[in-house]
């Protein structure tokens, strides 16, 4: 099960954050069913315990990397296959596998990678349950299972800290799966500049956007799949920030819960030496 940290965590939060309109008389006032939505949401996090080994391809500062990464009760360990389309140099893969068995015993950085998710959990909990008052929601189209719910900026709401004021900010559309009360997709574009602070902390820009994609990878199992963001702006003391990151999660295969990082190791070594880990 994947606990993402800043971005991720932060574009994932605004996942869950619905409220709304009334429709017809056939539909849930909005609200009401998003309200289910988010429930069924925290439910299932709280309750799954499940662990992936999945490949990971990401850009990000002109960079592009293919990692193959399992998930273990430890923290997570990754072996990174290639960067920009090359594999890796035989001396690196042999340097990246002394890394990893660094990490394996000598666990700090993993409890601090553990550490890190926990808190990254309770915050976007906590976001998770306040956001809904933040966004008005209408329904859109249906397709199949799939509900869209187009949202905008609920101006009564008073963000209480910069990651609830840069997310509400936003407008977009959400595609929800009404059949499981999943969260499916969503998209959405920065309307307005973001000052923190009144500006003397920074800002971002307008014109910023996201792409989040959720799906089911095994029967009554969901992980986020794909992320694209796009945001600029500038932080304390005039230094540009541009966070500009693809990620794409995919090959999605249930290891054992307790799993320990040791006999994660063993499968990442595993599969890179038979080659099942090549582009």
């Amino acid at each position: 099960m994947v606990r993402i940290t800043t971005v991720l965590a932060l574009v994932g939060l605004l996942f869950a954050s619905l409220s709304g309109s009334q429709t017809s008389n056939e539909q849930l006032p909005a609200n009401e069913f998003v309200g289910q939505i988010i429930e069924n949401e925290l439910q299932a996090e709280r309750n799954d315990h499940s662990h992936w080994m999945l490949r990971l391809e990401t850009q990000k500062s002109g960079k592009a990397e293919v990692r193959e990464v399992v998930e273990t009760r430890d923290g997570d360990l990754d072996w990174l296959i290639s960067v920009n389309g090359k594999p890796l140099p035989e001396e690196q893969q042999h340097e990246r596998e002394r890394g990893v068995q660094r990490l394996v015993s000598n666990p700090t950085e993993l409890q601090r990678s553990q550490r890190e998710k926990k808190q990254d959990m309770a915050r976007s909990q906590r976001l998770l349950k306040m956001l809904p008052d933040a966004f008005v929601f209408d329904y859109g189209e249906r397709r199949g299972d799939l509900q869209e719910m187009k949202f905008q900026p609920n101006p009564h709401f008073r963000p209480p800290s910069h990651e609830a004021a840069a997310f509400h900010a936003m407008e977009g559309t959400l595609w929800v799966n009404a059949k499981q009360k999943r969260l499916a997709e969503i998209s959405g574009n920065l309307t307005q500049p973001v000052n923190f602070g009144g500006g003397l902390l920074g800002h971002l820009d307008a014109g910023g956007h996201f792409y989040v994609k959720q799906e089911e990878v095994q029967p009554g199992y969901w992980e986020l799949t794909v992320l694209n963001v796009d945001l600029k702006g500038r932080a304390l003391f005039f230094k540009t920030i541009t966070v500009q990151e693809k990620m794409e999660r995919s090959r999605f295969r249930r290891v054992r819960d307790d799993l320990t990082a040791a006999q994660g190791a063993d499968l990442l070594f595993q599969q890179a030496r038979t080659g099942s880990g090549d582009v």
